[in-house]
């Protein structure tokens, strides 16, 4: 099984919310997740992200596939943590 770590998006038309989750990569962008590591409002300002890097860090240590925005957003709370 392929894994990946990507957006999962919730929230009604014009009002996107995301979860970033784990995920057999074959499975529909909205569809079932294994494990949910964060969430990503982009519609709130500062900081708009929350992630458990411990989970991330488990599901990249086992070869899970991350998505370019799902890598910015892991990149920006790595920056945090370490400030």
């Amino acid at each position: 099984m392929a894994v990946a770590l990507r957006l999962n998006r919730q929230g009604t038309k014009d009002r996107p919310y995301y979860k970033i989750v784990a995920v057999d990569s074959r499975k529909r962008r909205d569809g079932r997740y294994i494990e949910q590591v964060g969430t990503y409002d982009p519609l709130k300002e500062g900081t708009n992200y929350t992630v458990d890097l411990e989970k991330a860090d488990k599901w990249i240590g086992v070869g899970a596939q991350v998505s370019e925005t799902v890598n910015s957003i892991i990149r920006k709370a790595r920056t945090a943590a370490k400030a």
